[in-house]
């Protein structure tokens, strides 16, 4: 599903609402999620997951054209566990 796909699901489920509203929703929900993710904070949603940041170390790698090694510096990553509910949701 893409955002607009996500968008269009939405306007039918919330007729009342305008499609201008859905759209300031959805990006107040992504937004949040992502600021708190930058922030160093974790973001849970029962029964869908939970989303987290991972420390990748720093390490060396290779230029695919060049052969040449290259340092790759150490990152955060996002990270998503899905919840007991999810999980059963994907296994029934």
């Amino acid at each position: 599903m893409i955002r607009s796909e996500l968008l269009l699901e939405l306007g039918k489920a919330n007729p009342e609402l305008r499609p201008d509203d859905i759209e300031r929703i959805v990006d107040v929900f992504f937004d949040e999620i992502a600021q708190r993710l930058a922030d160093g904070g974790r973001v849970e949603l029962r029964g869908f997951g939970a989303f987290s940041t991972r420390t990748r170390d720093a390490r060396k790698g290779r230029n695919p054209r060049t052969g040449e090694t290259v340092e790759v510096p150490g990152k955060r990553v996002p990270f998503f566990k899905p919840g007991k509910e999810m999980r059963g949701r994907l296994n029934v």
